[in-house]
């Protein structure tokens, strides 16, 4: 028998419609939930619902349906399947019995949501107006694979139902073969509330189960609703023992104080030294959001052994950012980043701080806080920021002396304001596309860099610049391109507290140039087929000429060579990506000139697999010397360095990259950079190699850093980690750790060890136990 009713009056209805009630027990009124995080409601009464039934009606289906107006009893047998608003109910028998209202539902009832959710039950008992009821052989499942199981379950108001010896997992609970699997983990509890309201679930007398096996018990446990997207509750703990601060347990609380305010604390016990709080409030506005990390403690300073010294005092650090958008074309915001001591976050081990948290970015081992504004479009930007910066760069290890002193901050500048600006016109210019540019920057500094022992005025300085930029591109018939270009500059600088050379005394200077750069690109690319690859080779060309220069000088060596201004140009590379830059210095102060020619040649492999095979090979060449840049460049000579770079993709999950730079004559190596990335069936890893003769600091580098996991059977693993500094012949930091993973978790049980002497931080070692539990809230700092 098969019927369809939509009359609200009719008793089978109501007897029906009591049935898709059940959903109520456990997960009720999960779509409108849905809804409601979405920021839906429900409006009119004929909205049609996916299935095609209108609000309110409902669409039924069983093999017999009987009425006893004598007792007053419906009954509808065999094979129901109710639809009604989003929901299908699905159950063997369902009686409604008219004089006392009860209402029940016998045999594999099943409730599926509209949001995928599903609960289960074997029978089920509800009131008239399905305000209260009971359901025996619960069981259900919700987002994320959740899965909560009890004897029975029952039903109190709309917001709140209780659980009578449940289990919960978001494990799986079959094995393939569909027999029963025991869940990885879960949670037994004689009693289960989910409070809907303050979107929490609680546990009595809980008992926290590994494999079946019981290894934690809490009168009282609490977590967040899993179909909730934000609740307070604990995150995952996170355990480590090391010779700095001996054992360790930190564990975090997350709280939400409202929809836009939250509140995650983080308090880390220490066996050796005092306790350390970390913590991270967030708040979201209409227009964006602020979050600040932070951390305090009262302690004395301490090595790499935990062996206390010196005074006690307050320790702290911050870690703040905000960012708003205003409109759609403005957007404004703000990085906080101090501390109070300059090791404290390796003392401490505290995550993620050297990162980016605004538009710009500072060194490593440096905080950055600043204060911006930008404006873009499609034809414009413009940016005006202000920054300061702190170092935490630590004093070398001297035999004799000791250690020495580390960063000093009086030395870095004060910017602000930076003023950026760029403008392209609608429509071509002479046939090409026009670019406008401009720049402004003010930097202050406190105590000079050049004699740090003696405390001498810091170099001020400003400058302004405006550049008309012009591009166009002819291509012939034959595939030969030509990109004329012509750039016209223009700089203003003032420059204050220049050191004489004399004590302290001082000059301030003025001036301004003009600067002209024209040239052309020309490529000509050839490609070939062959059977199932692509075959690539182009040639390409610049040819540029600038007049002679004016560089902003401040000062000589004892050599008598001039000392340029250079705030924005002191870290760049010579590779393949800046070989056919007009300019090759990345900031304004300093500026290439004179006559040169940049040339390379290209060859590129594509496989129509997805392989793939890159390499390039190229120089630049000049009139002259030009000793504005420096020895450690490639760029000083006539004849530059070669540039050499590669890179493919050889395998699926596996590709490798090279870049070099070699030297002029001996093509000796100057800098090297290799790697390869691989992410296979058995494991993925990574490895990377950099040596450079003369980094920025005027010393060599030569670095290992490689790391991976292997997979040993479906849920066992290797990691391994490690950084080695192969000019000191030294591992700067070495990780061992074992994992077991499955679906629902992940154990990690690392052993590190760091070998390199951080300021007054001696090498130690640590092992730490790294729980992720699905559903439960990652570690801090880490969700």
């Amino acid at each position: 028998m098969s019927s369809r009713r939509s009359t609200p009056l009719s008793a089978g209805k109501r007897a029906l419609l009591a049935g898709v009630a059940v959903a109520i027990l456990c997960a009720a009124n999960a779509q409108a939930q849905a809804q409601e995080r979405a920021g839906a409601t429900l409006k009119a009464a004929d909205a049609t619902n996916a299935d095609g039934l209108q609000s309110d009606e409902l669409y039924m289906e069983a093999d017999e349906v009987i009425r006893d107006d004598t007792e007053g009893r419906t009954t509808a047998t065999g094979n129901i399947e109710v639809r009604y608003n989003g929901r299908t109910l699905r159950a063997d028998r369902l009686i409604y019995d008219d004089k006392t209202g009860v209402i029940r539902a016998f045999g594999n009832i099943t409730i599926i949501n509209a949001d995928g959710t599903s609960e289960f039950a074997n029978e089920v008992v509800l009131d008239e107006k399905m305000a209260a009821g009971v359901a025996l052989g619960f069981s259900m499942r919700l987002q994320d694979n959740v899965k909560i199981a009890a004897a029975s379950a029952a039903k109190r108001s709309d917001d709140f139902q209780e659980l009578n010896r449940a289990i919960y997992t978001p494990c799986e609970v079959c094995a393939v073969d569909g027999t029963a699997k025991t869940p990885t983990w879960s949670i037994a509890a004689d009693q289960v509330v989910r409070d809907k309201k303050r979107r929490i679930v609680y546990y009595k007398n809980a008992r926290f189960r590994l494999f079946g096996v019981s290894v934690g018990y809490l009168p009282l446990f609490w977590h967040a609703d899993p179909e909730s997207p934000r609740n307070s509750g604990f995150l995952v703990p996170k355990a480590s023992a090391s010779d700095r601060r001996g054992l360790s347990y930190e564990q975090p609380y997350y709280w939400s104080i409202s929809p836009s305010l939250d509140l995650t604390i983080s308090p880390q016990i220490n066996t050796k030294v005092a306790p350390f709080l970390n913590g991270e409030i967030r708040k979201r506005f209409y227009s964006g959001e602020v979050a600040v990390r932070f951390g305090y403690t009262n302690e004395r300073d301490f090595d790499g052994k935990g062996k206390e010294f010196g005074r006690k005092g307050d320790r702290s650090y911050i870690l703040g950012r905000g960012a708003f958008q205003l409109n759609d074309k403005w957007r404004w915001g703000f990085t906080a980043e101090r501390t109070s001591d300059d090791l404290i976050f390796d003392k401490y081990e505290v995550s993620k701080v050297y990162e980016s948290r605004g538009p710009y970015v500072a060194d490593d081992r440096r905080l950055i806080s600043q204060i911006y504004a930008i404006r873009q479009d499609k034809r414009s930007y413009f940016s005006a920021a202000a920054i300061t910066l702190q170092g935490l760069r630590p004093g070398e290890f001297d035999p004799v002396f000791g250690f020495t002193s580390g960063e000093n901050d009086r030395v870095f500048p004060i910017i602000g304001p930076l003023i950026e600006g760029h403008y392209e016109p609608a429509g071509s210019i002479l046939g090409g596309r026009l670019r406008v540019h401009t720049s402004a920057v003010v930097l202050a500094r406190e105590q000079s860099q050049t004699n740090l022992a003696v405390r001498l005025p810091g170099l001020d300085s400003a400058r302004i610049t405006g550049e008309l930029d012009w591009r166009r591109a002819f291509t012939s018939v034959a595939g030969l391109r030509v990109e004329p270009f012509l750039s016209v500059r223009s700089d203003a600088y003032q420059v204050h507290d220049v050191l004489t050379g004399v004590g302290s005394a001082t000059r301030s200077e003025s001036m301004g140039r003009a600067l002209t750069t024209g040239g052309a690109d020309i490529t000509y690319p050839l490609f070939k087929r062959a059977k199932d690859s692509t075959l690539i080779l182009e040639p390409l060309l610049q040819v540029v000429a600038s007049p002679d220069s004016k560089q902003v000088v401040i000062g000589r060596t004892a050599k008598g060579e001039p000392i340029y201004l250079n705030e924005d140009s002191v870290a760049f590379e010579f590779d393949e990506t800046t070989l056919f830059r007009p300019n090759k210095f990345p900031g304004y102060d300093l500026y290439e000139d004179g006559l040169r020619v940049n040339v390379a040649g290209r060859a590129g492999v594509l496989w129509d697999d997805g392989r793939r095979a890159n390499f390039v090979l190229g120089r630049s060449f000049r009139t002259k010397q030009n000793t504005v840049f420096s020895d450690r460049s490639g760029l000083r000579n006539k004849s530059s360095d070669w540039i050499v770079a590669a890179d493919a993709q050889p395998l699926p999950g596996l590709s490798v990259f090279s870049r070099a730079r070699l030297g002029s004559d001996s093509l000796d190596i100057k800098r090297l950079e290799a790697g390869a990335n691989a992410s296979l069936k058995y494991g993925n890893g990574f490895v990377r190699y950099l040596t450079d003769d003369f980094d920025i600091n005027g010393v060599k580098r030569e670095n290992l850093d490689l790391g991976g996991e292997v997979y040993v059977g479906k849920n066992y693993g290797v990691s391994l980690y490690g950084n080695r500094d192969l000019k000191r012949d030294a591992w700067v930091i070495r990780d061992v750790g074992v994992f077991y993973r499955d679906d629902c978790l992940r154990v990690d049980v690392i052993y590190r060890r760091e070998d390199t002497i951080i300021g007054r931080l001696q090498p130690s070692e640590s092992v730490s136990v790294r729980l992720t539990l699905a559903t439960l809230g990652g570690s801090f700092n880490g969700r």
